[in-house]
C-alpha cells in the first residue's frame, strides 16, 4: 500500500537550505531534516484545518463528548482538568505518530522491533507444527493455506510468557510506574486509577487491576469505574500480537494501545466524575511472584494457553452463531426479495451515521459501521476477521468498494479494545474476584463501562482520521 507523500514547496525549501548543508556532522544533518519535515507539517497542517473532511473530524469528537455528557451521573462534578488534559494528551499521542516525522519514525521503529519479536515466537510454532505452517501450505491450499489455530493463537501463547517474565524482572512495573504517575501528574487522577489505567497498555483487563489489588475493595465508584473502562478501552499485548499475526497494521495497534490509557480515563470521569474523596496513600504492591525466571516463563505460558483456547472455542462459537443467524435473516429477506440480508448488513445499516460522523466516507460507512457495530455486539476479534477478510476479497476484486487509508485506520483504532457485551461477565468474574465486595458494583456499572470503553476507541478513531486528513502518512 502507498503512502501519500508529505508534500513540500519551493518557498520552504529555499528557507530551510541551511539545514541541506550539515553533511559534515550526520547527526546534525539528520536533525535539520526532522525539523525541516516538521516545519513543512505544521505549513500542510494550517492548509488542511479548513476541509470537509477535517472539519467532519472535529465534529465527531464534539459529538463523542457530547453522547458522554448526556451519559454523565453527574455534570456539574465533571472535572474539566481531568477531560481537557486526557483528551490532549490524546490528540498529542495521534499528531506524534501519525503527522509528526520523527514520532512516526520512532513508531515504526516500535512497530519492527515487535515483529521480530513475533517472528522469534514463530520459531516455536514451526518447531511444534512442522510444515503445517510453513509457505508450503499456500502453494497446496491458496489462500486457505492460513490455519488461523496454527499461525494465530500460538504467538498469544508465546507473548504471555514474554510479558510475564518482563513483568518477573521488574521492566513492566519500571514502565507502568512511569506512564502511571504522569497521568496521575497531568490529569489528577488517583494513583490507583492512574496505574491501571497504564498497565492496561500492556495487559489485559482482568491482569491489568492487580497491580493495585488490594486497594479495590475501598476505592470509590469513580475509581473502580476507571479501571473498569480502562480495561474495555484496551486490548492485552498478547491479543494485539494475535491480531498482527491476522494482518491487522501493528503500527496502529501499538498507537491505540497508548492512546487507551488516556481515553478511559476521559470517558470514564465523564460518566462518572469523581465526587469522593480518593485514598491517594498507595503502598508498594506486593504480587505472587514466580520462583525464577523459568517459573515465570512457563506460568506466562499455561495463562496464554488458556486465553488461545478460549480465544479459540469463542470464535467457533460466535463464527458459527453468526452465519445461523445470517442464514436465518437470508431466508426471511427472501420473502421480500431481499436474499442478501444478514448481521453484518443490519450493523452496517445502524452504525453507518457514527462510523460517518468519526471520519468514514460516506461510501464507505456502512462497511465500517458494521464492523464497528460487530466489535460491540460480539467482539474485536470477529470484527477484525470481518476486517481483514474484506481487505483481501477487495483486494482480489476490483468492483468491491476499496477501503482509503484512512477508512482503514478509522476501522483499526475502532476494533481495538474489548468493549462488547460479553466482557461485563469477564469483568465480573475477573475483576470481582480481586474484590468479592465490589461484586454487585461492577455488574451495576458494566453497561456504562462499555459505552464508556466504546467511546475512548472511537474517539482514538477518529483522531487517526484527523490526522491522516491533514496529510499524516499511513503506517498500514
Amino acid at each position: 500500500m502507498q503512502s501519500p507523500k508529505l508534500r513540500s514547496t519551493s518557498h520552504f525549501d529555499e528557507n530551510l537550505q541551511p539545514f541541506n548543508n550539515f553533511g559534515v556532522n550526520k547527526t546534525r544533518f539528520l536533525l535539520g531534516k526532522q525539523v525541516k519535515s516538521s516545519i513543512i507539517s505544521s505549513f500542510n497542517l494550517s492548509k488542511g484545518l479548513y476541509t470537509m473532511g477535517t472539519l467532519i473530524s472535529i465534529l465527531g469528537i464534539v459529538v463523542l463528548l457530547a453522547i458522554a455528557f448526556l451519559l454523565s451521573n453527574n455534570r456539574k462534578a465533571i472535572n474539566l482538568r481531568t477531560i481537557f488534559g486526557a483528551l490532549g494528551i490524546q490528540i498529542a499521542i495521534g499528531a506524534l505518530i501519525l503527522y509528526v516525522p520523527v514520532g512516526r519514525d520512532a513508531l515504526l521503529w516500535l512497530s519492527d522491533g515487535i515483529s521480530k519479536v513475533i517472528a522469534y515466537g514463530n520459531e516455536g510454532i514451526g518447531f511444534l507444527f512442522g510444515g503445517l505452517v510453513s509457505d508450503k501450505m499456500f502453494e497446496v491450499f491458496g489462500g486457505g493455506g492460513f490455519v488461523f489455530a496454527l499461525r494465530v493463537l500460538p504467538i498469544i501463547v508465546f507473548f504471555s510468557a514474554l510479558i510475564s517474565v518482563l513483568y518477573y524482572i521488574g521492566i513492566m512495573q519500571w514502565i507502568i510506574k512511569i506512564i502511571g504517575g504522569g497521568l496521575q501528574t497531568l490529569l489528577g487522577t488517583s494513583r490507583s486509577e492512574s496505574m491501571s489505567a497504564a498497565a492496561n497498555i500492556f495487559v489485559g483487563q482482568t491482569e491489568a487491576p492487580l497491580v493495585v489489588k488490594p486497594y479495590i475493595s475501598k476505592m470509590t465508584e469513580s475509581e473502580l469505574f476507571a479501571i473498569m473502562c480502562g480495561g474495555l478501552a484496551s486490548i492485552a499485548g498478547s491479543v494485539m500480537a494475535g491480531y498482527a499475526g491476522m494482518g491487522v497494521p501493528l503500527p496502529y495497534l501499538i498507537a491505540a494501545s497508548f492512546m487507551a490509557a488516556p481515553a478511559g480515563l476521559l470517558f470514564a470521569k465523564i460518566l462518572y466524575p469523581q465526587t469522593e474523596k480518593f485514598n491517594d496513600d498507595l503502598e508498594k504492591v506486593d504480587l505472587e511472584k514466580p520462583a525464577n525466571i523459568l517459573d515465570a516463563a512457563a506460568g506466562g505460558a499455561s495463562a496464554g494457553m488458556n486465553l488461545a483456547l478460549n480465544v479459540g472455542a469463542m470464535l467457533i462459537a460466535f463464527v458459527a452463531l453468526i452465519a445461523l443467524i445470517n442464514g436465518i435473516l437470508g431466508g426471511i429477506g427472501g420473502w421480500f426479495n431481499m436474499p442478501e440480508l444478514s448481521l453484518g448488513l443490519i450493523l452496517g445499516w445502524i452504525f453507518k451515521p457514527l462510523a460517518w460522523v468519526i471520519g468514514v466516507d460516506w461510501n464507505q460507512a456502512e462497511i465500517a459501521g458494521r464492523m464497528i457495530g460487530t466489535k460491540l455486539a460480539v467482539n474485536e476479534f470477529v470484527g477484525y476477521l470481518d476486517f481483514t477478510a474484506y481487505l483481501k476479497a477487495a483486494a482480489a476484486d476490483t468492483n468491491m468498494i476499496q477501503l482509503t487509508d484512512k477508512t482503514q485506520a478509522i476501522i483499526t483504532f475502532a476494533l481495538c479494545g474489548f468493549a462488547n457485551f460479553s466482557s461485563i461477565a469477564i469483568l465480573i468474574g475477573g475483576l470481582g474476584a480481586l474484590a468479592p465486595n465490589r461484586r454487585g458494583d461492577i455488574a451495576r456499572l458494566g453497561i456504562k463501562a462499555v459505552i464508556a470503553g466504546s467511546l475512548a476507541n472511537l474517539m482514538s478513531a477518529t483522531i487517526a482520521g484527523l490526522f491522516i486528513g491533514l496529510g499524516g502518512v499511513a503506517l498500514s
